[in-house]
This record gives structure tokens, C-alpha cells and sequence, in this order.
């Protein structure tokens, strides 16, 4: 948590404090929603696999959102679906649903959709 709260400078105490963040909101020191978001990159690649593509490019995310906390220390997974493939100038635009989980929780940690552009 420090090293991502150095690299994006968001030192809030709800991230890096566990005796402050005990008295909070969420009982725990919570892990930052976009460090979350950015496991997404290596959990598709454990899910997909494209092998007739000359390049793959990252071109965004979707409708982020962040409906529960990710306490630190905690499992978390991600359910990934296709939402959409579609034909784009040089190849092809894929549109993936994103669920991220924790263990024991009711509720997700994050939700979005990453887009993919796959070069031909």
C-alpha cells in the first residue's frame, strides 16, 4: 500500500494507517480502488488468450466503479465477460466486464469494463 500510495501520491490514512484506520469507516486499512482496478490487466491475461493478434493495446476502461472496500490484507478475484467485439480500423475492439470480489464480501470491489484494441 505505501508503495502505491507513494507512486500516485494518495497517502490517505484509510490506505497506509492500520491504528488510525482501525477507528474508521471500515474497521481496517483498505487497499486505494485504483490499485484494484489495475490487477485487471494481469487477471485477463490469466482468462484470455489471443493468438493470431500482431499487437494488443490497452485503450481504456469503461464505467469504473468502486462499490465496497478491498480490505488489505484480503483474497480478491475477478469474474471476467465478453460485452462486445466489434470491427475498428486496423482490427478489432473487444469490451470486457470486470468484476473484482473479495473474499467473505457481499459486495464487489470494482466494477468496469476494460477495452482492448487488437492489431491485425
Amino acid at each position: 500500500m505505501n508503495l502505491f500510495a507513494d507512486a500516485t501520491g494518495d497517502h490517505q490514512w484509510i490506505h497506509i494507517d492500520p491504528e488510525r484506520a482501525k477507528s474508521g469507516p471500515f474497521g481496517q486499512t483498505v487497499a486505494h480502488g485504483y490499485l484494484t482496478l489495475s490487477l485487471a490487466t494481469m487477471l485477463l491475461w490469466e482468462v484470455l488468450e489471443i493468438s493470431d493478434a500482431s499487437v494488443t493495446i490497452n485503450y481504456g476502461v469503461n464505467k469504473v466503479r468502486f462499490p465496497a472496500p478491498m480490505p488489505v490484507g484480503g483474497r480478491v478475484r475477478a469474474g471476467i465477460s465478453c460485452v462486445s467485439v466489434e470491427e475498428v480500423r486496423g482490427g478489432l475492439q473487444a469490451v470486457f466486464g470486470i468484476t473484482f470480489e473479495h473474499e467473505g464480501g457481499g459486495k464487489p470491489v470494482c466494477v468496469a469494463e476494460g477495452v482492448l484494441r487488437y492489431g491485425r
